[in-house]
């Protein structure tokens, strides 16, 4: 096979792209907070930590427990096998899936035996393996099409700036979508440290207070994420018409989230007054951004970042959510919402590096 075959040059095309290694790497570490929260009360188990593998079948099972853990784990199988197949064979990469998939799921639930509200079982083990089985035969199939000339492959190369430092940037901004999921945040809201450091829920104010804030805070982050977005657009790309498109899927998570984790009539509950100015505020300043130098809208991005932080951090407690907030029962739910927020919490600060990254690199 000489080396311009189809086969070569779809492999050196995936091998230049590193977005599946960085996505795969997120979520390896997501999976080990989600599968180990809330990380507190660890203990002795009190017997063997591999108990569990030989247990007799978990007594109660439900559906929802087996399609979390085989859906949980299908995008690692999926990931893998697109990060590290421009190296291997298709069935040597399914293969190291699925074995480093069972070792990381094998891993986590002995770690679970040393956690009072978490209850290690076999079950959830072949349910992960399922899984990463799944996902990877999706990744066998799907790779040329996502990656190799593909119609998303295609829209990659015609939108963003070639390089890691796009891929970078797109996996940040998965992460900021990852994050409007959580109901009880601020829209676009991100960095709020609080409730990881337990602290006192703040002093009840007039609404119009919390409107101003909620005002500032929404329409300093969506123009910092705009402009942090655009800084990987590819030149003469329709950078605009790529940013609306991507503020409107935010806006779609965040229903979808009320939608699913709260009740029907609350499915726009996070549309408040302050939502809606911030919006129109956010736009304005964000589009008014792009018409800077680009090591300029790397600064700007990085001051309404941390405007926005310091804003959440010191917001007055939501009264738009204070009835709404009642009925959301998290239940099924506790670690996928433990996870938003630390996800939520975290990503300005990953945002400031990158941003700082990109202001050192110049071109």
């Amino acid at each position: 096979m000489n080396a311009l075959s189809p086969t070569n040059t779809t492999r050196t095309r995936l091998r230049d792209s590193p977005l599946a290694r960085f996505l795969l790497a997120v979520y390896v570490l997501l999976v080990v907070y989600a599968s180990l929260y809330p990380l507190s009360g660890w203990r002795d188990p009190g017997g063997p930590a591999l108990a569990f593998v030989v247990a007799p079948w978990p007594r109660y099972v439900t559906a929802f427990d087996v399609a979390a853990n085989f859906f949980g784990y299908v995008p690692y199988g999926l990931l893998c096998v697109l990060a590290i197949g421009t190296r291997l064979s298709a069935p040597a990469a399914a293969s190291v899936a699925v074995l480093t998939g069972a070792a990381i799921s094998l891993s986590m639930e002995t770690a679970q035996s040393f956690l009072p509200a978490r209850i290690p079982s076999n079950l959830d083990v072949i349910a992960n393996v399922a899984g990463v089985a799944a996902g990877a035969v999706a990744g066998g199939f799907s790779s040329s099409i996502l990656l190799a000339g593909g119609p998303l492959r295609r829209l990659r190369a015609e939108s963003l700036a070639p390089g890691a430092a796009a891929d970078l940037g797109l996996t940040l901004l998965g992460l900021w979508l990852f994050a409007q999921l959580n109901p009880a945040t601020l829209l676009f809201g991100t960095g709020d440290l609080r409730d990881l450091f337990a602290s006192a829920v703040g002093e009840r104010h007039e609404a119009e207070l919390f409107v101003y804030v909620e005002t500032a805070t929404t329409a300093a982050n969506l123009a910092a994420v705009a402009l942090l977005a655009s800084a990987g657009v590819r030149e003469g790309a329709p950078v605009r018409r790529l940013l609306a498109a991507f503020i409107l899927l935010a806006l779609v998570v965040k229903t979808l989230a009320f939608a699913i984790l709260m009740r029907a009539e609350h499915v726009l509950a996070w549309l408040t007054p302050g939502a809606q100015l911030g919006l129109a505020a956010g736009a304005i300043l964000a589009f008014a951004g792009l018409q800077l130098p680009r090591i300029s809208r790397l600064a700007l991005a990085a001051a309404l970042l941390m405007v926005a932080t310091v804003l959440v951090n010191l917001s007055p407690p939501n009264p738009y959510f204070a009835e709404t907030l009642k009925v959301w029962e998290q239940g099924h739910f506790l670690n996928f919402n433990g996870l938003t927020r630390l996800v939520s919490a975290a990503w300005p600060f990953a945002a400031l590096v990158y941003l700082v990254y990109l202001a050192a690199r110049r071109r």
